[in-house]
């Protein structure tokens, strides 16, 4: 199966939401927060960074759990200006 390319929007978006979370996780460290949502701290750190930009859905609900962060919140923020 070939993937097709990221768009700049997709990049950008993914981007965000490695930001939101980061902010989120505050003073607590990357091992500590992946850990408690079940999620290795290499995969917490590749989406914090923006390297997975597309994580899955269940992966964003778990670290979202985690953080205290709703996930309609976090679609509004990663959304695109304008939208």
């Amino acid at each position: 199966m070939v993937r097709t390319p990221l768009t700049p929007e997709e990049r950008e978006r993914g981007e965000r939401l490695g930001r939101l979370l980061r902010e989120a996780r505050g003073g607590r460290s990357m091992a500590e927060v992946a850990s408690a949502a079940g999620v290795s701290a290499e995969t917490l750190r590749k989406i914090e960074t923006g390297r997975a930009p597309t994580p899955a859905f269940f992966t964003v609900a778990a670290l979202a759990r985690v953080l205290g962060l709703s996930m309609d919140d976090l679609a509004g923020m990663c959304s695109p200006a304008g939208v």
